[in-house]
């Protein structure tokens, strides 16, 4: 099944119209606490190991699989959206069935001058949090028990 593709206003719409869907932010954890879409969940794909270097989260799919049910209808974010494709990808492979994928993510889809192409989540005036709490990442592994 394909994956769903959203801008972010049509992002909020689906999370605004859909009580039990949750926006899954798989930022590093200090993008998470810089500002977040008000109600996600952190659980990052990648860690950042240096200028360029990602390494996978070995854990991602663990976590995803005991905090989140299968059937729960995810909205997947990052900070542009190619980690947040990638981290839908992951999830599809394991059998999660209702994906979308942030375009623009939280802070824009830029084409190759740097313009912005796609206004992400926090410049278009939707609703930000910074506060992490229970939705951290470190939350997060404390509830899938690791």
């Amino acid at each position: 099944m394909a994956i769903k593709q959203q801008k972010p206003s049509e992002a909020f719409q689906t999370l605004k119209t859909n009580p039990g869907a949750i926006y899954l932010d798989v930022r590093t954890e200090a993008e998470f606490a810089q500002g977040h879409p008000a109600g996600a969940i952190n659980i990052p794909v990648v860690f950042i190991k240096g200028p360029g270097q990602m390494e996978v989260n070995p854990d991602f799919l663990a976590v995803v699989e005991r905090v989140l049910s299968k059937d729960r209808k995810l909205v997947v974010g990052c900070l542009s959206g190619g980690r947040s494709m990638r981290a839908c990808e992951m999830l599809e492979a394991v059998g999660f069935a209702d994906l979308t994928n942030v375009q623009g993510g939280f802070g824009g889809q830029r084409d190759q001058s740097g313009a912005v192409v796609v206004t992400g989540w926090r410049d278009s005036g939707l609703p930000v949090s910074t506060d992490a709490g229970i939705a951290s990442y470190q939350a997060q592994r404390r509830k899938a028990g690791l």
